[in-house]
């Protein structure tokens, strides 16, 4: 199979780097940067991949646009702190041209400071990231964004690597923007909450991760996960309150 590979991305060069390196398998590699302002142009140009500027639309809008840059049918959308294993790359590699499918999930592997998370609901974490843009693509959600598509879902062996949060900074860094993303999102659908339902929803979200999704068998950084998704639930409810008495 003729893969397009599809990456969004913004001053991420060390990691879009090692993203890049994992993708000998691609028939075009297809960058849409934000403007970043590190290496990121001399890193595309060493691995050969196209490189785009583009307007941020959030993440939804951004990736379809990155994905009509495409010149192949069949696109595969990883980020820029993602790595394709041999075995996954393999899969993908051995696809017939056509296959019946109009998707497939890979499983998705992440890490937090320093330790795979196995447990706590991240992991298996089947995604649809393969797909036949002729029909399927992104929705246009600004966060937590998804590939739809018209028939079947299949999937593929090998895993995903996300090098996500090797540092707390990086998780507070993210969990600020994406939380007031979700929290207008929400917003924007009519829904609304209390700071009492805010918290009560926290507490759900450590419990549900940390003890009946086992996260404590990940150790010290299953219980900080925990803790830190119950603040991310936390924050996104606050911030959907205080949208709601302006």
């Amino acid at each position: 199979m003729q893969v397009s590979v599809a990456i969004i991305t913004r001053d991420a060069a060390p990691q879009l780097d090692r993203c890049l390196a994992s993708l000998g398998f691609a028939a075009e590699v297809v960058v849409l940067d934000q403007g970043s302002t590190d290496d990121t142009a001399a890193v595309c140009a060493r691995h050969g991949a196209a490189l785009h500027q583009g307007a941020w639309q959030g993440f939804g809008p951004t990736k379809q646009a990155v994905t009509g840059l495409c010149g192949r049918d069949w696109v595969l959308n990883i980020d820029s702190d993602e790595e394709v294993t041999p075995e996954l790359a393999a899969a993908i590699a051995a696809l017939p041209d056509e296959p019946a499918e109009a998707a497939f999930t890979v499983n998705r592997l992440s890490r937090f400071l320093g330790r795979w998370i196995r447990h706590g609901g991240w992991h298996p974490e089947h995604v649809v990231r393969l797909f036949d843009r002729r029909r399927g693509g992104f929705d246009d959600k600004p966060v937590h964004e998804a590939v739809r598509c018209e028939g079947a879902v299949g999937r593929l062996p090998g895993i995903l690597r996300h090098h996500t949060y090797e540092t707390m900074e990086q998780y507070i860094a993210k969990l600020n923007r994406y939380t007031s993303l979700a929290a207008e999102e929400l917003h924007a659908r009519g829904t609304r909450t209390t700071p009492w339902s805010a918290a009560l929803r926290a507490q759900a979200a450590f419990w549900r991760m940390w003890l009946l999704r086992a996260g404590f068998l990940d150790g010290g950084q299953g219980l900080v996960l925990a803790l830190s998704s119950a603040f991310y639930v936390l924050s996104k409810y606050v911030k959907l309150w205080r949208l709601g008495r302006t």
